[in-house]
């Protein structure tokens, strides 16, 4: 079982930058992916950024790249997301999630077996 928790969210303008932290209660071993997904109210959760615990291989959704950077240090258990030039359209619930057995869907809420309570994000414009 591993426990993740968010932190980082708060309100910001246009342009701004957060970063959002995720602390994971255990270590991932090099089986794990893990990722950013948001969500608003009403809708479905998206993707926004998946990184494997071994070699650090990242993937963003072509909304948020070139403006997010997703990193991991894994002697801390942490997972960030660098969130520049943000918009009013990056207003979400950011959340945090892992997970090693369904790597198929990895761009998929179902690919993941661990998640974090969520930040709220909020751009104003």
């Amino acid at each position: 079982q591993v426990r993740l928790v968010e932190s980082g969210g708060g309100s910001v303008q246009a342009g701004g930058s957060l970063r959002l932290s995720c602390v994971a209660s255990a270590s991932t071993d090099s089986g794990y992916y893990m990722a950013w997904f948001r969500q608003n109210p009403g809708m479905e959760r998206q993707w926004v950024a998946h990184i494997y615990i071994a070699g650090s291989i990242a993937y963003y959704a072509d909304s948020v790249k070139g403006r997010f950077t997703i990193s991991l240090d894994n002697a801390k258990n942490t997972l960030y997301l660098q969130m520049n030039s943000l918009k009013p359209d990056d207003t979400a619930m950011y959340y945090c999630a892992a997970g090693r057995s369904r790597p198929w869907l990895r761009l998929q809420e179902q690919g993941y077996d661990y998640w974090g309570q969520g930040t709220q994000v909020t751009v104003s414009s």
